[in-house]
């Protein structure tokens, strides 16, 4: 229903276009865009002030002109259609199904902007996900309702990763599981890589995927998150679902974010980017976890590729702010061939403690984690101290850690894509720790050692 029309536009820049500001509109306020051919575009007001009103157009404005494009004002906010059928299925970024078969019945229509969970509403996150990756489910455990972010760069295999913990994602419970894939500026390769691979493995049929692809306007990317999210929340909150979400690239989202503050002639912070990015990505992010009394959760694994490699630069920086860790990808393992190429020294999972432990993995978890994490650490100070002094003049001690720390990158960190339970995975981890001395083992408490350990 048009509450309001208008035709003729004040400015054209990017995908903004400007009109001059009147009653009965609002912020966020869904609009069709008439194009000169009759065709029709929609879009959204950004700003409005006293004399100019904003509004970004998803599908760009290529073909508009100045004194033949109407505008209706719709009167409402960007809604989509949910249900349970979307599962299985395939769309583009503005949520339209992009795979030949008819549009899914919507059983509601929900704003695509929703809201944060309410700190006091909130459930604090306690379930185990195992993804079938040794350093992720031993060393950076994943729990039901986190933001996990997964740090990555130029050329590193972060998309096999993302597919291999899509395929592999699990929880111990019967409770009914599913993943929401949200793929933003990714190229069309990329894209039928994750089509195939979810379809090649029959994974599809638990799957939503949302595409942006890198030719679609930057408009759709802003939007695209939040179309994947609200059937996110409809799927864990109302149909009591266990929701695994996907986002893939964040840097190329804040890239479109900072084409439009630009466009809107905004005064740019770090690196160009507006100052406001936090917040926007806050909007994101926090749309997930649990909500006591209901049964679903929400969570997120948000992919970004670090500009340069710099975990300083804005887009990983203030992610690592809002979420609960990271997973870093590391280019000198990756060279070596080593896959994942997970820097297990940097990566931080905050709740792990909390998803671990007796009757959710294996009562030994957590010590066996903490002593590989210090193992390791000191794997690095005896590799600094034998660049000077060469290996050969290292105590015994010493060049025991530098087999433990090679067999560790070789067999436990370079697992390929073979999907291993978890309780292999810590079996590996006591194999892995025998090498050593026993006495070296200070983290893990005597009756665990003499329950699970493997020395003669």
């Amino acid at each position: 229903m048009v509450s309001v029309s208008y035709v003729g536009l004040n400015q054209i820049i990017g995908p903004l276009i400007f009109v001059e500001t009147m009653r009965n509109i609002g912020f966020d306020e869904l609009v069709e865009v008439i194009a000169p051919d009759g065709t029709s575009r929609t879009g959204r007001i950004l700003q409005i002030n006293k004399s100019f009103t904003t509004i970004e157009v998803f599908e760009g404005t290529l073909g508009l002109s100045l004194n033949r494009t109407r505008v209706n004002f719709l009167g409402d906010t960007l809604k989509i259609g949910v249900s349970r059928d979307m599962l299985g299925r395939i769309f583009n970024g503005l949520g339209e199904p992009i795979d030949k078969l008819p549009k899914p019945f919507a059983e509601e229509y929900l704003d695509i902007h929703g809201a944060s969970i309410n700190p006091v509403a909130r459930e604090y996150p306690r379930d185990f996900i195992q993804t079938g990756i040794s350093t992720i489910d031993c060393m950076n455990s994943l729990v039901r309702g986190q933001k996990l972010p997964i740090f990555s760069g130029s050329g590193l295999p972060h998309n096999t990763l993302t597919s291999q913990i899509v395929n592999q994602a699990k929880t111990e419970s019967e409770e009914e599981f599913a993943i929401i894939f949200i793929g933003m500026g990714i190229n069309h390769d990329d894209a039928t890589f994750f089509r195939q691979q979810f379809i090649e493995t029959g994974i599809i049929k638990n799957v939503a995927m949302f595409l942006n692809l890198a030719s679609n306007p930057p408009m759709e990317r802003l939007v695209t998150p939040r179309i994947g999210l609200t059937l996110a929340e409809f799927l864990a909150f109302v149909e009591n679902m266990h929701i695994l979400v996907i986002l893939t690239d964040m840097t190329l989202y804040a890239e479109a974010l900072k084409v439009i503050s630009s466009s809107k002639g905004e005064i740019p912070s770090r690196k160009g980017y507006p100052g406001y990015l936090y917040s926007d990505f806050a909007s994101i992010y926090e749309r997930s976890g649990r909500i006591k009394g209901k049964k679903g959760s929400i969570t997120q694994v948000p992919i970004l590729t670090m500009p340069n490699d710099d975990i300083e630069h804005p887009v990983p920086d203030l992610t690592g702010y809002i979420t609960e860790g990271q997973i870093i990808l590391d280019r000198t393992l990756a060279h070596q061939g080593i896959y994942p190429p997970i820097n297990v020294l940097s990566s931080l999972s905050r709740l792990m403690k909390d998803g671990i432990g007796k009757g959710k993995t294996r009562e030994d978890h957590a010590e066996l984690s903490s002593q590989l994490y210090a193992a390791y650490a000191k794997v690095k100070d005896v590799e600094a101290l034998a660049s000077i002094i060469g290996e050969k003049e290292l105590i015994p001690l010493d060049k025991k850690y530098l087999e433990f720390g090679r067999a560790f990158i070789n067999k436990f960190v370079n697992q390929g894509l073979v999907n291993r339970e978890i309780e292999e995975t810590l079996e590996l981890a006591w194999d892995l720790l025998s090498i050593l001395p026993e006495n070296e083992l200070t983290r893990i408490r005597r009756e665990y050692i003499e329950k699970y350990g493997k020395f003669s």
